[in-house]
């Protein structure tokens, strides 16, 4: 099970998408003129990891990677809700989902879990 935060994630990309540009011998001013994405929103990106989907996308046609996205093919989900992943044999990812799940019910909030690579929503009522 691989444990990275959204946050941690997004910044990696970045620092990839960065590097690119480095390679290529961008600057950030001509990397956003080829890619047609503000200055601000690729400074930002950069920095935080933070953009739009149609953003990264115009960046990647520049950098290269659009190809790698459009081969991605996602898994089929194997957890319905999180009482299909109560019922695995994995005493550790049952006993954090549980307390998660536990926690959520007594805030009546949704709540979201990753097994693997596979973000997993259900609310209490699932």
């Amino acid at each position: 099970m691989l444990l990275i935060s959204l946050s941690k994630t997004q910044k990696v990309i970045a620092d990839h998408i960065r590097d690119r540009r480095l390679l290529m011998e961008l600057t950030q001013e001509g990397l956003a003129e080829r890619s047609g994405v503000a200055l601000s929103t690729l400074r930002k990106f950069e920095q935080k990891g933070l953009i739009s989907l149609d953003s990264f996308l115009k960046i990647l046609m520049v950098v290269g990677g659009l190809e790698e996205v459009n081969a991605l093919k996602l898994d089929k989900p194997t957890f319905n809700s999180i009482h299909d992943v109560l019922k695995q044999d994995n005493n550790v990812i049952k006993k954090e989902v549980e307390e998660n799940y536990q926690a959520c019910c007594r805030n009546k909030i949704w709540i979201r879990f990753w097994l693997g690579n596979q973000a997993c929503w259900t609310s209490c009522n699932a």
